[in-house]
């Protein structure tokens, strides 16, 4: 796999329909916001006003493998906060449509970071196509505001020397089409 994939072929993949990010921003827009857009070597995706913040009102315990709803409280606004040392769930503005011989990371904005907000690192396999859930924490003794509309992490493409044998859409990933905040399962 070589280097991370520059603005220019990123915007060359997108002109050529390979790559998919909707809607695209050309440049940083960054007056008055947490930036997003296109930047020097990735794409800065931005959070949309839905959220699932998880609570503990249920007393239930949190298994991907057997997700109960009543782990998260839905909220949807321009700003969500969430409590300290706890976690929510977002969902990006943009919908991405991933090659076959590309694979992407997302990695936290240093905004948010700085803050002691953390974006988990989420991979994007080769022909993964949709919104992508964003898993938020707030690892500080404090509560901590979320921006909506705004960036919220940086999605670096790399392209692999050639194609891989089985894409994520090969495999019909579970995960495939997200429009929504999706919550973890595991298919019988």
């Amino acid at each position: 796999m070589g280097g991370p994939l520059s603005d220019i072929d990123i915007r060359s993949l997108i002109y050529e329909g390979q790559l998919e990010i909707d809607p695209f921003s050309e440049r940083v827009e960054n007056g008055g916001v947490i930036s997003y857009g296109l930047s020097s070597y990735g794409y800065d995706v931005r959070v949309a006003r839905q959220f699932k913040i998880f609570t503990n009102i249920g007393a239930t315990v949190v298994d991907p493998k057997a997700f109960d709803r009543r782990n998260v409280v839905d909220h949807e606004g321009d700003a969500c906060v969430i409590p300290p040392n706890s976690f929510a769930l977002g969902v990006s503005v943009e919908r991405l449509r991933i090659p076959r011989d590309v694979i992407a990371i997302i990695v936290g904005k240093s905004s948010y970071a700085r803050v002691g907000i953390v974006l988990n690192t989420t991979p994007l396999e080769p022909e993964w196509h949709g919104r992508v859930t964003l898993e938020i924490s707030n690892t500080t003794p404090l509560p901590a505001v979320i921006h909506a509309n705004e960036g919220i992490g940086q999605v670096i493409f790399f392209r692999g020397a050639s194609s891989c044998e089985r894409s994520y859409s090969d495999r019909d990933g579970r995960y495939q089409g997200q429009t929504g905040i999706t919550l973890p399962f595991v298919r019988s």
